[in-house]
């Protein structure tokens, strides 16, 4: 009996189809939502709206790449939003409290949460635990020994922590920009150039298969968490120079939007599955849509309505595009 013929998408068979956008789906999707924003409202093209939507991203993009080591091992990190309080707290008792000099306030804060992603990841590796349970968890330690050291308070910063923020090199790229841009080169060297991110990628794909390859699963996982909490400690220190002023409740939902990006860049939840340059494509597409719906005037209130629609509709993608390849 004839095999039966798979119809056509677009023109295209559909194994050209699915390849097709899973390679370039989501800067398609990029180029439309620009040109639909712009012909709405024209000031969203300007130069300085860009520049702006560019700045404002570096945030929720040192995120998304900590977010993106996670979910690639099979994992999730729910504690990146808890951890930009706790960064900016250290910095702010440090330099604000204590009169240390700056450098020491962002090593210590960078310190901290890079060790809470640590224990993140040894308790995940060791005890094999599920990472939403522990990230979920930790969450709660890491906000609650923000309110602890910060005593409930606010703790404003100084104007050379603002300069981090507001400083614009060559007189017209903003200095966080220029940051994310270098940790955005680190970050693709190390997941698609060394053998950590081959490790990081296989035991997201298939851990028993990694283990049985001589990949130490239990290393590797706490390398992707630590990693995950170095690059909150650096979100969180972009957005106390942002706001000058750190705060044990700051960050509420910022896990939510690295996620997002993830996803829209193409990283599965499935594991295994992922790309620098799609997370960095996908966090210019939240940056797009925050800046969008606001520049068009929708109202606040939807907005996260918005958000969660878009992230079901990606994973919905994910599973579309990627779904033979996890049967």
């Amino acid at each position: 009996m004839a095999q039966k013929k798979e119809g056509k998408i677009l023109g295209m068979e559909r194994d050209t189809f699915r390849s097709m956008m899973g390679k370039y789906g989501i800067s398609i999707v990029m180029v439309f939502m620009i040109i639909i924003i712009g012909i709405m409202e024209p000031l969203f093209l300007k130069p300085t709206n860009l520049v702006n939507v560019a700045t404002q991203i570096t945030i929720n993009g040192m995120l998304a790449y900590g977010m993106c080591m996670a979910i690639t091992t099979g994992g999730i990190d729910l504690t990146v939003g808890a951890q930009v309080a706790l960064g900016g707290v250290i910095l702010g008792i440090c330099t604000t409290q204590k009169g240390l000099p700056l450098v020491v306030g962002l090593l210590a804060a960078v310190a901290m949460t890079t060790l809470f992603g640590f224990i993140n990841g040894f308790l995940i590796a060791k005890f094999n635990m599920f990472p939403f349970v522990v990230t979920l968890s930790m969450q709660l330690v890491i906000r609650g020994a923000s309110l602890v050291l910060s005593g409930g308070q606010g703790i404003q910063l100084g104007n050379d922590i603002a300069k981090i923020y507001y400083t614009n090199v060559f007189g017209f790229i903003p200095l966080p920009i220029v940051i994310y841009l270098v940790v955005f080169a680190l970050m693709y060297l190390m997941f698609h150039w060394t053998k950590l991110g081959r490790y990081i990628l296989a035991v997201g794909g298939n851990p028993n298969a990694a283990l049985a390859s001589g990949v130490n699963v239990f290393r590797i996982k706490i390398y992707a968490y630590a990693i995950s909490g170095f690059l909150a400690g650096i979100a969180a220190i972009l957005l106390a120079a942002k706001t000058g002023n750190a705060k044990s409740n700051i960050g509420e939902g910022y896990e939510t939007d690295a996620v997002a990006a993830c996803v829209i860049g193409g990283t599965s939840f499935a594991g295994g599955i992922a790309t620098m340059p799609g997370v960095l494509i996908g966090t210019f597409i939240v940056g797009f849509i925050y800046n969008g719906i606001n520049m068009v005037g929708v109202s606040a209130n939807f907005q996260s309505i918005i958000r969660g629609l878009v992230i079901i509709l990606t994973v919905m993608l994910d599973m579309a595009i990627n779904g033979r390849n996890r049967k």
